[in-house]
């Protein structure tokens, strides 16, 4: 089994972002923040506030360019040195086979998901009901959903970086990211929880503190106003920070569980 230090890929990140920071600030600018700014300022509240199908396909559109500038990152800082363009054109390249390979995921969680259903179904659960009362087998059951979607969420957590790195097809992805995983979960589902929860509440608290300022002097944001475009301008640059961060430790990571 090969070793994996977390401590170490997170300093071969820090390295990368002291050295090719810029190339990396571009794409994340262009292919993430970008479309993220476009979609708050188009709408703001986001897609639950909004019923219009065209918002939601313009919020769809930003996910799959976001999903391509994940790609060109890791490229960068897997290497060999490449341009932006470059980057950007292989994330573009790639980014088709890793949305199938996301699909996948996607459907394989409701797959998941239907057993639960039928087992609440005939322990006399109201599963028609608006909300779903919460009961003890109703919490039990989704605890147990959600620790079986975590794990299997762990294991293929390098598809990414296959998919970025590695000229393989979807399912190639898939059972790739589940090779290089094995016998690493832990380490991984440490590194994932951290970086989420940290992620979560820098979020919420520049969420909060941003909009609570932005609402005081500009109003309530609204579509295409002064108040939406500062709040997305800050969210956007923010996340492309945070997705930038994470797509260097996971080309880091990968290359540790490649051997590399």
């Amino acid at each position: 089994m090969r070793q994996l230090s977390i401590s170490a890929a997170w300093e071969e990140a820090r390295a990368i972002l002291q050295r090719d920071g810029g190339l990396l600030l571009t794409v994340a600018l262009a292919l993430v923040a970008l479309p993220s700014l476009v979609s708050s300022l188009i709408n703001p509240q986001g897609m639950s506030a909004s019923s219009s199908p065209w918002l939601e396909l313009i919020t769809f559109i930003g996910s799959i360019i976001a999903l391509a500038g994940q790609l060109a990152l890791i490229r960068l800082a897997i290497g060999p040195s490449v341009t932006v363009g470059g980057a950007i054109g292989h994330g573009l390249r790639r980014m088709p086979i890793y949305f199938v390979a996301v699909l996948i995921l996607v459907v394989g969680a409701f797959v998941l998901a239907i057993p639960c259903v039928f087992v609440l179904g005939a322990l006399g659960v109201p599963l028609n009901a608006k909300p779903i009362p919460v009961t003890g087998p109703v919490v039990l059951v989704s605890l147990l959903l959600v620790a079986v979607l975590i794990f299997f969420g762990v294991r293929l957590l390098m598809s990414s970086a296959v998919a970025s790195a590695e000229d393989v097809g979807p399912i190639g992805i898939l059972t790739r990211s589940w090779k290089l995983t094995a016998g690493h979960w832990w380490p991984l589902f440490g590194f994932l929880l951290i970086f989420v929860v940290s992620a979560l509440v820098l979020l919420l608290a520049v969420g909060a503190a941003v909009g609570s300022v932005v609402t005081l002097l500009l109003g309530a944001p609204q579509p295409m106003s002064t108040a939406a475009l500062v709040i997305g301008l800050v969210q956007a640059l923010v996340s492309a920070g945070i997705t930038t961060l994470f797509a260097v430790m996971l080309a880091r990571i990968y290359l540790q569980l490649r051997g590399d």
